[in-house]
């Protein structure tokens, strides 16, 4: 075969790759209109809420999990629980350990989100929680449950009875 009978063949062969009308040509090299779907959605998972109860003092920290109407606990722990020392009750760590004891049994049972109420001892005592309440929460979040609403419900009286101690005070 010769340099021309090679050209030629080429010439044929992209002949035959075009298309012989011009209609098939702009048919060919417009996109194809796709139908429009919808993107798949994830099954939906049914949200089980709970009221988590935490009662923080200095001392002790404790927490309750009810259902929505409170008359039904799920779930319940302490600070005392977790740790042997009675020192170390109201502290953090003993909280946090609490709160995930507490996080793993109402996973169990099907609850995914929860509305935190903080409670201080109140009244004649200190009106702002202990150390744990902040790391119950934050524990809580940490072990995959959506918090709701969080909220303060320390009893702060208005006008109160008269404080213990007497007239003359506590005399150490």
């Amino acid at each position: 075969m010769t340099k021309e009978e090679q050209k030629a063949a080429e010439k044929k062969n992209v002949e035959q790759e075009k298309p012989s009308s011009p209609n098939a040509a702009a048919s060919s090299a417009a996109p194809q209109k796709e139908t429009p779907q919808a993107a798949p959605q994830p099954p939906s998972r049914q949200q089980r809420w709970a009221v988590c109860h935490v009662y923080s003092s200095k001392n002790d920290t404790i927490i309750t999990v009810t259902d929505l109407s409170g008359a039904e606990t799920i779930a319940k722990a302490s600070g005392g629980m977790m740790v042997k020392a009675d020192r170390e009750e109201g502290k953090p760590y003993a909280a946090m350990q609490a709160a995930i004891k507490v996080a793993n049994e109402i996973k169990s049972k099907g609850i995914t989100g929860l509305h935190i109420r903080i409670r201080a001892p109140g009244g004649h005592g200190s009106k702002t929680p202990g150390a744990g309440a902040q790391a119950v929460v934050r524990s809580l979040a940490r072990m995959g449950l959506r918090i709701g609403k969080i909220e303060d419900v320390t009893p702060i009286p208005t006008d109160t009875t008269k404080r213990p101690g007497g007239r003359r005070g506590r005399r150490v």
